[in-house]
């Protein structure tokens, strides 16, 4: 038994801690798979609460001071979500088609290649017994969406006691919710996003969800979020020699994307997709050959021949025109749209005051920040109200963050326990050691800013699902952060699910701006930008090693444009000026890199 294939062809990636937490009982009901993060226990037992309420059903907190709380609230709330999808699916196939509602809504969703809604096409116009038995085949027909979860590998904080004593490793962060994930009812896939964790990825192996059962059917799957081909194949080997077969790998653009930003050296989309469809074949097989024989020897079930890894893409696709071109050219199970969805309200959690920024930002407000205390570069929004109270923080003498949840407390410069670097305590003990060492001088207030840049990511992130369901969050933080791609700038208004729906599908259009490039010339433009930015950074020491990165990434963007200039008479855009004016852009582009020099510079 394999997995049955998703109605739809595009999925709802994870967005912040947040805005998609509860977007399952906004669309699984639809067949929309979406993912939602795991690694906020706090606020997925606030939101546990909140639809216990909504959905009548039966609640018992879990409190921080009981023995795994973390691993039980995350699995309390994975199955609360299962059982009302489910009891949505049950109330669905018992409706009528006759009254608008949501069994209709579902098939009018499909796109129009899609079987059932040919099926549904055909009932709408049948009579009698025929209606009646198209109706019948149309209820058996419904799949829900996918349930699935993100776990960022890298937030693996180690957890202490109130003693202050460290736990197991198996209470770690990253850990634990993986744990509570793989003990939930939900059939639905972990997504691993930010790269490798060997001792999170071995963990995968004590839990027999994991593994296929007698049918070859895996009630947990696994999606790996990667930047390049060469990670795919390193991750996907790693977990194949472990028996765990890697479900879907999901190719994200390394810089036009929501969230956290990991560019690559200069390795741009097109040829990522290119060099996954030329290897699929010979990856399918290296890991299914691998994942088989650790499968034998472990003594489990094994998989069908015919199991195939599937292959998806997300980060700034715009259009129906770019979505199809992706899906035929590169031969891919599906498409991610992420962003464009923080303006859909029946499908996330956005609060009014931040939607209308959204809504009325420029193409100047989106911009790449340094604000994650990750140290990875951040997608960010000038107009937030957590970049404002920043701000008022930095002139009332007060920088930094109070913190309160501790998931990103990765620093240890000043403490044997890690803390935050967007915390107070941390900048406090920051900025007085750079006033020791530089003084008052331009130097330090360089030095200064960039300390004081780091922001409070788990407040503001989970804020806007306490807001939009009218609850006032802890210690009334009730700043807000989004991180959107820069693909969100061209679209202005607030939509309907349906309205984006059939925006993906090509049955309308909900973008106005007519000036947009092509996600490809996009993601191009972005990758300039970035080099000029890497190559001011070490001015004028140029230390050798950054030279030569500056060159491989230099000229892993010249050769991606020759790619695209190949690839150009391919692509389909809305219009044949469209096709000029991506050619120009491109070239212009190709000029402006070829000035450009690392050793020059």
């Amino acid at each position: 038994m394999l997995l049955q294939n998703a109605p739809h062809s595009f999925h709802i990636p994870v967005m912040g801690l947040g805005y998609t937490i509860d977007t399952p009982l906004k669309v699984a009901k639809y067949g929309i798979s979406s993912v939602l993060s795991i690694m906020e226990d706090g606020l997925i037992e606030q939101m546990r609460l909140v639809h216990s309420r909504k959905f009548d059903l039966p609640y018992k907190v879990i409190r921080d001071t009981e023995q795994d709380y973390r691993a039980r609230r995350i699995t309390a709330y994975l199955n609360m979500l299962h059982t009302i999808v489910n009891l949505q699916i049950g109330n669905m196939k018992a409706g009528s088609f006759e009254d608008g509602g949501d069994l209709s809504r579902y098939f009018e969703l499909l796109p129009a290649f899609h079987p059932d809604k040919v099926s549904y096409t055909q009932m709408l116009s049948a009579d009698g017994e025929e209606k009646m038995r198209l109706q019948s085949l149309l209820r058996e027909s419904i799949v829900p969406g996918s349930i699935d979860v993100n776990i960022m590998t890298k937030l693996d904080k180690t957890n202490y006691d109130q003693e202050g004593i460290a736990l197991p490793p198996e209470f770690a962060d990253a850990m634990s919710a993986l744990r509570a994930f793989a003990l939930s009812e939900l059939n639905g896939a972990m997504v691993f996003s930010a790269g490798l964790n060997p001792r999170l990825f071995a963990y995968m192996e004590q839990f027999e969800d994991f593994f296929p059962d007698e049918n070859g059917f895996l009630k947990k799957r696994i999606v790996l979020k990667v930047s390049d081909y060469r990670s795919a194949l390193i991750q996907g080997k790693y977990l194949a020699k472990k028996g765990l077969w890697v479900s879907e790998f999901r190719i994200e653009s390394g810089l036009n994307c929501g969230g956290h930003a990991f560019a690559t050296e200069g390795i741009l989309l097109g040829p990522i997709l290119e060099e996954f469809k030329s290897n699929r074949e010979s990856l399918n097989e290296q890991l299914w050959d691998s994942c088989q024989n650790a499968l034998v020897g472990k003594g489990k079930f094994q998989f069908p021949k015919e199991m195939k890894v599937k292959v998806t893409v997300q980060g700034g696709i715009g259009n129906a025109n770019e979505n199809q071109f992706l899906m035929n050219h590169y031969a891919l199970d599906g498409t991610g749209w992420g962003s464009p969805f923080l303006l859909v309200p029946e499908a996330t959690n956005v609060d009014e005051e931040t939607l209308q920024k959204l809504i009325h930002a420029k193409k100047s407000d989106y911009y790449l920040s340094d604000a994650s205390p990750l140290g990875v570069p951040f997608n960010n929004l000038r107009t937030t109200s957590s970049e404002i109270q920043r701000k008022e923080r930095i002139d009332k003498n007060r920088p930094g963050s109070p913190c309160y949840k501790k998931f990103l407390s990765l620093n240890t410069e000043f403490t044997e326990i890690p803390i935050c670097s967007a915390s107070r305590q941390y900048q406090h003990l920051k900025l007085k050691q750079l006033s020791a060492e530089l003084g008052s001088g331009e130097s330090y207030a360089k030095a200064a800013e960039k300390v004081m840049e780091k922001d409070c990511l788990c407040e503001g992130l989970g804020a806007p699902a306490l807001l939009v369901n009218q609850v006032n969050p802890a210690r009334n933080l009730r700043a807000v952060t989004i991180c959107p791609g820069p693909n969100l700038a061209y679209y202005s208004a607030v939509f309907s699910l349906k309205e984006m729906v059939d925006h993906i599908y090509g049955k309308a259009s909900v973008m106005v701006d007519a000036a947009r490039p092509h996600m490809f010339v996009k993601e191009l433009e972005l990758y300039v930008s970035y080099l000029k930015t890497e190559m001011e950074k070490f001015l004028p020491e140029k230390p050798k090693k950054h030279e030569a990165y500056l060159d491989r990434f230099r000229n892993n963007l010249l050769s991606g444009i020759v790619y695209y200039q190949t690839l150009i008479s391919s692509i389909r855009p809305d219009a044949e000026d469209m096709l000029n004016r991506m050619k120009l852009e491109i070239l212009g582009f190709q000029n402006e890199i070829e000035k450009l020099s690392a050793v020059d510079a």
